[in-house]
Order: C-alpha cells, then sequence, then structure tokens
C-alpha cells in the first residue's frame, strides 16, 4: 500500500509539473493494476476466512449474509475491470 500511495502521490507531482500525458496515463494504469492486484488478494482472504468460517458455522442466516456479500464484491470487482 506504501508504494501505491507514493505512485499516487508520484502521479500528483507529474500532473503539477505539466508532465506529458501519456506518461502520467502509463502512471495511472500501473497504480491501477495495483489495488486490483490488491483487491484480488482482500478478496480471496474473504473468501477463505470469513466466508468459509459463515459456512461452516452451520448457521444458515450468516451463511447467506457472507455469500451474498461475496457475490456483490465478485460483481463489484469484476466490473471495474
Amino acid at each position: 500500500m506504501r508504494r501505491i500511495e507514493g505512485q499516487a502521490r508520484g502521479i500528483e507531482k507529474m500532473i503539477n509539473d505539466g508532465r506529458y500525458c501519456i506518461d502520467i496515463l502509463t502512471q495511472i494504469a500501473a497504480v491501477t493494476t495495483a489495488l486490483e492486484s490488491v483487491a484480488g488478494i482482500l478478496l480471496d482472504d474473504h473468501v477463505n476466512h470469513c466466508v468459509r468460517h459463515a459456512l461452516a458455522s452451520g448457521d444458515e442466516a450468516v451463511a447467506s449474509e457472507k455469500t451474498a456479500e461475496l457475490l456483490e464484491a465478485v460483481h463489484r470487482f469484476t466490473r471495474t475491470r
């Protein structure tokens, strides 16, 4: 996350310095890719911990809630790509 933060600050500086638009867009693409990677890791973690525990709990309401959250997150994540 610190690397992404640094990249975002770099983009701001590039804009303020009047750098070439294509160079700025290239850096924006790099930050976007890095954020998508973080989102994928978080989604994996959510499935392997939160959803798995909800399903193993035997509580149908909790399992349904976590499944709905997962589907919403997957839809949101795939819409941005």
